[in-house]
């Protein structure tokens, strides 16, 4: 019978000040959190792959990069529609570098890159192109998908929203 009562207390409480004081206390904790500190983000297809799976619940830090510069090796949350559109990428080089792939393989100032993180590969092959001012260039780790499939390239690095949290 406690059971039942208090059960009953926790579904459907008593509409009085101090509930509805603590209601909207919580809400606006959640909205501050999921909008600035820790937002939450779907992962929307495979480029990322097996790093990152689609369909996925990642949250990210968007205040993180004006903390930390961005850096070779990091993931990052790019911003390409507002809040609304993002792409998750790693970033492989930076300004002045010089990127290109070759029988599937990353080439950074024609060095041929370590990524442990690419599983699957494919003959991707890409001739070389120089990151430009201010910029990063960006590739998902799914490197099984064809070439044309991926979205990939140079961005602003003020372009980036941030860093997902794991």
């Amino acid at each position: 019978m406690i059971f039942k009562t208090g059960l009953k207390e926790f579904l459907l409480p008593s509409v009085r000040r101090k509930f509805l004081l603590r209601a909207l206390v919580v809400a606006a904790c959640a909205a501050l959190i999921f909008r600035f500190i820790a937002v939450p983000s779907w992962i929307a297809g495979k480029s990322m792959e097996p790093t990152y799976r689609d369909g996925s619940l990642v949250f990210y830090l968007p205040w993180l990069p004006r903390l930390r510069p961005p850096e070779v090796g990091d993931v990052v949350m790019v911003r390409m529609a507002g809040r609304r559109m993002m792409l998750m990428k790693r970033i492989v080089a930076k300004a002045g570098d010089t990127v290109e792939f070759r029988q599937g393989y990353l080439y950074v100032n024609n060095e041929r890159q370590r990524e442990p993180y690419v599983q699957y590969r494919s003959q991707w092959e890409m001739e070389s192109s120089t990151v430009g001012p201010g910029r990063v260039y960006l590739v998902g780790d799914n490197r099984g998908m064809p070439i044309d499939q991926h979205d990939f390239g140079q961005t602003d690095k003020r372009r980036i929203a941030g860093y997902p949290l794991w």
